[in-house]
Order: C-alpha cells, then structure tokens, then sequence
C-alpha cells in the first residue's frame, strides 16, 4: 500500500491536481453512501417485523421511506458518475499528453531498438489505468467506509455477531490479498507481451502496403499468431489464477454466512438476542461479508492495475528504462547557417561510420555530398539533427558545440527532406500548419508554388483541405517530395538537408524538384545527399565520402576532371540514361 499512495501523491501533484473540484464533490455526494448502506439493512428488518405483525400501515410507511432513500441514492450514483467522468478525461489527457511529449523526448535509438507497441500500449492502456483509481478508488474507499459503519452498527447491537463478521471480514481479506499477489505478477507478464501483439498490429496496418506486395500475407500472420498465442497463454494463467482463487473464496464466503446463521439462530436460543434483532444483523450480512469482500477485492485490483501502470509510465518520464535526449541551454537567436564536423567518430553497434569526419559548411552555398552506400551520408545528417550522438569529435553550428545547444537552436534551423518524407493523415493544410501554426492562407500558397506543388493542389476538389491519407499514401512519390519541400519553405529553417530527395523518381518529376531546390539557392544553406548525379552538378562545392572521411571536394567540373571515383559515377549515370 505505501507504493500506492506513493504513486498516488505523484500522479495527483502532476496530473490530477487541475480537476481537484470534481474530486472534491464526488467525495462528497459518495459520502450518503455511508448512511444508507447503515439505514438500509434496519430499515428493511422493520419493514419484515410491521408486515409478518399485520402492521400494514406501518409497513406501507416504512417501504416508501426506503423508496425515497433509493431515489436519492440513484441521484447521487448519475452526479458521481458526471463528475467521475470530468474527471478521468481531465487527468487521461493530462498524462496522456504528458508522457506523449516524453516519448518525443526519448534517444532515436532507445525508440529504434524499441517495439512502438511498447509506447502505444502505455500511452493508451496504461493511462487510463492510471486515471481510474482516483474515481473508482474513491467510490470504494467510500463504500469500506460504510462497511466500518456497518461494522459498528452491529457492535453496538450485538458483539458476538461483531466478534465473527470481523474474523470473517478478515480471513476474506487476506485471501483476496494473496489472490491479488499472485494475479499482479502473471498481469506484468501479460502486459509486456501485449506491448509487442500492439507493435505487430501497427506494423500490419502501416505496411499493410509492403506486405501485399511481398506476398508476405501468410509468414507475417504466423508470425503475428504466434505473438498472441504467447498474450493469449498470459492471460489465461493470470485469468486461471483469478477464476482458481475466486472459486476457493466462493466456497469459503458460502461457508462463513452459513456459519453465521447457526451462530444468529444459538444466540436466538439462548435468549441473548430475539428474532427481530436476529433479522437484522442478518441483513447486514451482504454489507460485511460479500460487500466488504468485494470492495476489499474492487480496491486491490485498483491498486494492482494502478501501480503496474504507474511503473510502466514514470519508467519513460523518470528515465528509469530508456534514455532521453540531452540538450544544453545556449540558444542561437539568429541563425546564419555555418556548421562544421571536427573529427567526428560514430558507430552503431561497435560499427564505425564515421571515422573522423572533417567537414565545413559556409551559410548561404549549395552543397552536394555523394559515396557508397553506408559510407555515412545520412549519418551526417542524423548527427547534425542530433538524433544520435558523437563517439568522439565536435560538431559546431555557428561557432558553438552542439552539445550545448538547445533543442530549438538545432531543430528549429534544420528540415531534413529525406527520399520518403512522412506526411501525416491530414489535409495538406493541416501537414503544413505542424511546422507553424499561425501561417497564412498566403503563405501556404507562396511556398507551395516555390515548391512546383500548388498547380497539383488547385486541380483537386478540395485543394488545401484534400486529406492525403497515412504517410501521404494518396500522393505521389514526387508529390510528398514537394510537400516536404514547401513543409521546410513554411517552417523557414535556415538548413535544408535533402536525402537522397530525387532517387525514386522519374526524370519529369525530378526537374520539378531540382526546380525546387533551385528557387531555394542563395536564401538557405543547403546540402543535398545525391544518388543522381544530376542533382547536384550545379552545387557550389561537392564532397566525396569515402570510408567515414572526406577524401575530396570541389566542383563538379574539378572532380570530373581530377577523381577517377567520381568521373565513373558520372559516367556511369549517363551509361544509365
């Protein structure tokens, strides 16, 4: 229980706080629970005793008392569950929104080397999880409450009756405790096989694309299979554990209010109670034996649940599991757009890439950036957006380390447009609104003619408000291209990295992107990672990246006339053509 109301203080303070006033009156309104759960029992003991005496009159009086305290009961229960709900949306979306951003926190590898169902099931599942016991916790708190009350009703009737409800109460609970123990664990397990069947399903439905077309229908739902076979296994050792154990309290309850009739009927005998009184300590029987057993059984559930999905959450917020980026605090206000990499070394997984990189960009100049394939092209790209970081070596914007940058000062100045750019299930309105929010009507259109898209857009119905669908599938190639490119042209950064933008495409859509990049020139830094060749020929400086290092640069007319490696590329483009 101490990690509970620990995890409890937590949430409350950074989630919950915001919707105190609704916690406040279902407290409140919970609060009659406890009266009526005391006058109930007493009242329908008086109503049996006038009817079995003929008191037809007294008993009439009596039920309609008892009708009124249901009816007030009902209001109360429909202002709760109001309440409840203002509430667990509140604090849903608060830590929703919370651990969404702390997801966006988390190191590019942590999230590479990480099943999105892993982030999906504690974004969705676990939060409201979390959410819940602070209503549903409070609604059981109330109803243990009124159970205590009951529990002193009938000391102050009888304490032999006392005497054994508490012993019962008590055996019942430490059995659901024990249940609940047991249960938890198998529900750990349980969870983190559901996080890889989520990551699975995503993957079918975002490559429901590549799998069709790979004719990979059946290996990938055997493989999907076997994951839920593996959850299904989980479940039901969690659910077999409950169902076991609740069959055994079954039993044992059945056994207790039997116990507790030969008890009301030895004490009937021995003149220590009459049969009135009898009738209703009875009725108190559901109160403090199956209500209490339930509510004790509601309440550790609640806790169970709570505190796994808890621990789940904070591991990500607290950076208990994975890594989050670091960032330092400088702040460049006005960008120019120099950069430079100072003997940079970086691996992944113990393989190096970059094998101490020297490279200087100057603001304002068109860069192209060719080599083999894995020679680290777009690893300097993912290093200057500090996606990863450095082995060894200095990577400088402006003069200052990046390591000391903060998160504005990078990302804010550089759009990576990469081969395939991801555009988001929204209108194309909407994919350009992400980048700045306040833009106008007149913006958006400028940068989509400086991008060759706005003829494309005007010959749709809906223009900007045409919903493109998951990852832009309802465009082109060239067209999500040209998206990405009037993306970059609205978010304005100063750095413009093109990976490899025009290597899929056809030679007409290609000349509407380097159309593109060439209404860029001038105005940007801009370095271009090209697979063809013709991308980059007009390119005011072009490097070539041979085994992590630069080995030569110039232009294009220098490196054809002096690199054997580079005259073969170019000869070997038009051999192609």
């Amino acid at each position: 229980m101490k990690e509970t109301f620990s995890n409890l203080k937590r949430v409350y303070k950074k989630y919950g706080k915001e919707y105190k006033s609704s916690l406040v009156k279902i407290f409140i309104f919970s609060l009659f629970g406890i009266f009526t759960n005391i006058c109930i029992p007493l009242l329908s003991a008086k109503f049996i005793i006038n009817f079995t005496d003929s008191k037809f009159e007294q008993a009439i009086y009596m039920s309609l008392i008892i009708l009124g305290v249901y009816a007030i009961e009902n209001i109360k229960i429909l202002l709760i569950r109001k309440h409840n709900q203002v509430f667990r949306r509140g604090t849903v979306r608060s830590i929703q929104m919370s651990l969404g951003r702390e997801i966006l926190s988390l190191e590019q590898e942590t999230l590479d080397s990480n099943s999105s169902g892993t982030f999906i099931q504690r974004l969705t599942n676990d939060t409201e999880k979390m959410s819940r016991i602070f209503t549903n916790g409070m609604v059981i708190i109330i109803k243990f409450l009124s159970a205590i009350g009951s529990f002193i009703a009938i000391l102050i009737i009888d304490y032999h009756m006392f005497l054994y409800y508490f012993i019962a109460s008590l055996v019942l609970t430490i059995l659901n405790y024990v249940k609940n123990e047991k249960v938890g664990e198998k529900d750990r397990e349980f969870r983190k096989e559901s996080d890889k069947v989520a990551g699975l399903t995503g993957e079918l439905v975002r490559g429901a694309r590549d799998i069709k077309m790979l004719y990979a229908k059946e290996s990938f739902m055997k493989n999907l299979d076997e994951r839920i076979i593996i959850q299904n296994e989980k479940n039901f050792e969690m659910r077999n554990i409950d169902m076991n154990y609740n069959l055994f309290i079954g039993y044992i309850k059945m056994i207790l209010e039997f116990a507790s009739v030969l008890l009301l009927v030895a004490l009937i005998r021995n003149n220590v109670l009459t049969v009135a009184v009898a009738i209703a300590l009875y009725n108190y029987r559901n109160t403090v034996l199956t209500n209490f057993m339930d509510i004790v059984s509601e309440l550790l559930e609640e806790c169970k649940n709570f505190n796994i999905s808890s621990d789940r959450v904070f591991s990500i917020v607290n950076n208990k599991e994975f890594k989050k980026e670091k960032f330092g605090t400088d702040e460049i206000k006005k960008i120019d757009g120099n950069f430079e990499f100072k003997n940079v070394k970086f691996g992944y997984n113990d393989t190096l890439v970059l094998n101490g990189l020297n490279l200087k960009i100057n603001s304002g100049k068109t860069y192209g950036l060719v080599g083999k394939s894995g020679s680290g092209k777009t690893t300097i790209f993912n290093l200057l957006n500090k996606l990863y970081n450095v082995n060894s070596g200095n990577i400088l914007i402006d003069g200052k380390d990046i390591n000391n940058l903060d998160e504005k000062s990078i990302r804010g100045n550089i759009t990576i447009i990469s081969q395939s750019p991801y555009i988001f299930n929204m209108s194309i309105r909407d994919n350009l609104k992400l980048v700045k929010n306040d833009v106008s009507d007149e913006e958006i259109a400028k940068a989509c003619e400086l991008a060759c898209l706005s003829d494309y857009i005007n010959t749709l119905p809906d223009k900007y408000d045409t919903v493109v669908g998951e990852g832009g599938v309802n465009l082109s190639g060239g067209q999500r291209q040209r998206l990405a490119i009037a993306r970059a042209l609205i978010q304005d950064t100063k750095i413009i990295l093109f990976d490899e933008a025009t290597s899929a495409l056809d030679n007409e859509t290609q000349s509407k992107i380097q159309k593109a990049i060439d209404n860029l020139k001038g105005n940007y830094t801009i370095i271009i990672i090209a697979h063809r060749l013709s991308t980059i020929v007009n390119c005011d400086k072009i490097f070539i990246l041979e085994e992590g290092k630069i080995s030569d640069s110039g232009t294009h007319k220098k490196l054809f006339e002096s690199n054997k490696y580079y005259k073969q590329l170019c000869k070997t483009e038009l051999f192609e053509k």
